[in-house]
Parts: C-alpha cells; sequence; structure tokens
C-alpha cells in the first residue's frame, strides 16, 4: 500500500490539504496519513484540530503534500522544520504543494532550478523564498519532475485531478470530479480565477 502523507502544521489551511485528499484518497491502492514534525495534535486557522504522526521516512511510490497557511509564514524560518521536510520530499515519489505550501518548499531549496507556482495574493512573498525557482505566476499549477504546485486553495483540487489525468488517464480524472460534483480546470496555465476579477 503506497502512502500519501500530508505534513500539517498549526495554522495550515484546511482545504490546501483536504481538497487533494479527497481526489487522491479516491484512488486504489493508496492509504492517507497526516503527519506533523513532531506528531501529536495540530489545528488549522479555522480551529479544525487533526491529530498527526511524527513525520518519517517516505516509502517507494509515498507521495508528500504540503499544504499552505498563514502558519507558513513562521516555518521558513525554522532551520529544523526544513530540514525535515526536504529530506522527506527528497525521499518521496512524487511532491505535490498547494498555495504557500510552494514557499515552504523553496526555503527548504527543494525548488530550485523547476517550474512553480503558489497562491497569487502572496506570490511575491513565495517568490522570495526561492530566487532559483522559475516562478510561473499566471500558472493554476505546474508539475516539473516530480514536483507539482498549486495555486491557491481551490487549485489543488485542479492539481490533483491534473495527477490522475497524468498517471491514469484523462478519463479517470474525469470520472473521479463528477463522482465529487466537481467541474475540474484542466487546463494548468489558467489562472482563470483571477483573470475572470481583472486580475
Amino acid at each position: 500500500m503506497k502512502r500519501i502523507t500530508a505534513l500539517l502544521y498549526h495554522d495550515f489551511t484546511a482545504l490546501d490539504a483536504l481538497g487533494p485528499l479527497e481526489v487522491l484518497g479516491r484512488l486504489p491502492g493508496y492509504e492517507i496519513r497526516y503527519a506533523s514534525l513532531s506528531g501529536g495534535p495540530v489545528s488549522n486557522e479555522k480551529g479544525l484540530v487533526v491529530m498527526t504522526e511524527a513525520l518519517s521516512s517516505p516509502g517507494p511510490g509515498d507521495i508528500l503534500l504540503i499544504p499552505g497557511g498563514m502558519g507558513s509564514r513562521q516555518l521558513v524560518l525554522q532551520d529544523d522544520f526544513l530540514a525535515a521536510l526536504r529530506k522527506a520530499a527528497l525521499a518521496s515519489t512524487l511532491v505535490m504543494t498547494v498555495c504557500t505550501g510552494s514557499a515552504l518548499a523553496a526555503a527548504a531549496g527543494l525548488l530550485d532550478g523547476l517550474h512553480a507556482t503558489g497562491n497569487k495574493k502572496a506570490f511575491d512573498w513565495t517568490m522570495s523564498m526561492g530566487k532559483k525557482v522559475l516562478w510561473q505566476r499566471d500558472a493554476r499549477w505546474t508539475r516539473d519532475g516530480k514536483f507539482y504546485t498549486a495555486a491557491g486553495v481551490s487549485a489543488g483540487i485542479d492539481m490533483a485531478l491534473g495527477f490522475v489525468a497524468d498517471r491514469f488517464g484523462r478519463e479517470r480524472a474525469l470520472s473521479l470530479a463528477e463522482s465529487m460534483e466537481y467541474g475540474w480546470n484542466e487546463r494548468p496555465e489558467d489562472g482563470w480565477c483571477f483573470k475572470r476579477q481583472g486580475k
């Protein structure tokens, strides 16, 4: 059984984690686990408390999911967290970030030389975490090597469905989206949610 590990921390954004997990958790052969640096209860920005395991080394085929959230603002300065994140990401077969989760990955030196995106409203700050990253401001999500990165919040669902399409075919992704009653934006280059607002 392959594992999907959501790396949580205090003040993470719930949909950043739970949106992609709703997609990925519908795939056979994967189990979901919730981890944090030291384990124990972790609360999100709205007070949702999740019991987590201590982060451990991933196995073959494992996916690491890094959500964003206000808590990322402090974690980019914590060397112990960044070192643990880097170790887990390098050992994972696939790494996904959502929102300012890409800032954490960039601060850990994981995205240097790779295409990546992040939350549009925090994009300048996110870019400052990785000067060598090939940031894609207008992207809904990106894929470069084993790294998938998504823009803000709901974009993580589109990214996860994009992974399903890459790995299992577009029809499988569309079927999952339909089962969730979700209108999948299939175009990773289309940051439509902000273009519609004239931003």
